[in-house]
């Protein structure tokens, strides 16, 4: 008994040892610790869902600071959490059952500007809602709070709309399809459907543009001339649960032209010099204005000829070879912008000139 007394009175003397030249430096960290806050970063704050026929895809932008400001360099990982719940079955009260975590890679965050993470969830079940939501983690132990959850309801999703066409205008895009009326199973729709106008710019991501339609007509004013647009429509059925994104159409593209001609210039006067018939008018003020053309017309002409055209700032032509024989000359003036083929206004009223 007493050896053995000795004994563990040896081993714990050993251990206080250890203990105190652990605690006085020997553990290898030089450097204070960092407060975990530091490391923290911000919950995600725009997470965010697209419906498809083919399911959701979930988008959220990486989270740049910690908790305390400090900026990140990187995203060792997202953290995702899905719940369903049968449709007939669900309480708003009730906590929402997240199953268990689904790890996503992250990655390094860019110098300037954004970074977006996507999440594709397919095989999604019919009468069922589902929630989302997201964690990011800057370490194996640094992981944020909770993002804002984005919920949904999946049943059966509507055909694509068929017959997309689209027709070019002045600063606007008109859009036509054709009704749907049946589910991709080829069920006949019970519920009602909008549809959800889709546009890219020059090729980029489509976006949703304008509110849900009943109708399947669309014209588009929120676009500028020369530009190209595509364009594509998807379905949406509506419950009283929420909506459901349907097929998505083929795409379409249009650009817009400037079809709109200039004022009519005004006050044309007009007298005979020595060097000719000396034609002037007051200046049309429009930012597109390109010039002007002047038109001649003989008694007995159906139609006047054009004699000439004056481009910017001059608003004065002569015509120095007019016809001798003729007693009385008529001009007139229209005005013309910087597209080509230009956009030409009417013509002014003639002037008569005696020869």
């Amino acid at each position: 008994m007493i050896k053995s007394r000795k004994i563990s009175t040896t081993v714990i003397g050993v251990a206080t040892i250890f203990l105190s030249a652990f605690a006085l430096g020997g553990c290898g960290f030089k450097d204070k610790p960092v407060p975990p806050q530091q490391v923290l970063p911000r919950p995600v704050t725009d997470l965010r869902h697209q419906l498809s026929e083919k399911g959701v895809t979930l988008y959220w932008s990486y989270p740049v600071e910690t908790v305390t400001g400090e900026d990140l360099d990187d995203i060792s990982e997202f953290v995702m959490f899905r719940a369903v719940v049968p449709v007939d079955s669900y309480c708003e009260t009730c906590p929402v059952p997240f199953g268990s975590p689904i790890s996503l890679p992250g990655g390094a965050l860019p110098d300037e500007g954004k970074k977006t993470a996507s999440y594709q969830a397919t095989l999604l079940r019919p009468g069922n809602l589902y929630f989302f939501k997201v964690r990011s983690k800057s370490g194996w132990w640094a992981e944020s709070a909770d993002s804002n959850t984005v919920r949904f309801l999946w049943n059966t999703p509507a055909l694509a709309p068929e017959g997309l066409s689209v027709t070019a205008g002045d600063k606007s895009n008109a859009l036509q399809w054709q009704p749907v009326k049946s589910h991709l199973d080829g069920t006949t729709l019970k519920e009602a459907v909008k549809y959800q106008v889709l546009r890219s710019l020059g090729g980029g991501p489509f976006q949703p543009v304008g509110d849900l339609l009943d109708g399947t007509e669309y014209v588009d004013t929120d676009v500028t001339n020369n530009r190209k647009y595509f364009y594509q429509v998807q379905t949406i059925s509506i419950y009283p649960q929420g909506a459901v994104g349907g097929g998505v159409s083929n795409n379409v593209a249009a650009t817009p032209l400037d079809k709109t001609p200039p004022a009519v210039p005004n006050d044309v006067r007009g007298i005979k010099t020595g060097a000719g018939m000396k034609i002037f008018w007051s200046p049309v003020e429009e930012s597109d204005l390109k010039g002007y053309r002047v038109y001649r017309r003989l008694p007995g002409d159906d139609a006047p000829q054009l004699v000439g055209e004056v481009l910017l700032p001059y608003t004065m032509f002569i015509d120095r070879e007019p016809p001798a024989t003729a007693a009385r000359i008529y001009y007139s003036v229209s005005s013309i912008d910087k597209r080509t083929p230009a956009n030409e206004s009417t013509s002014s009223p003639e002037v008569m000139i005696k020869n």
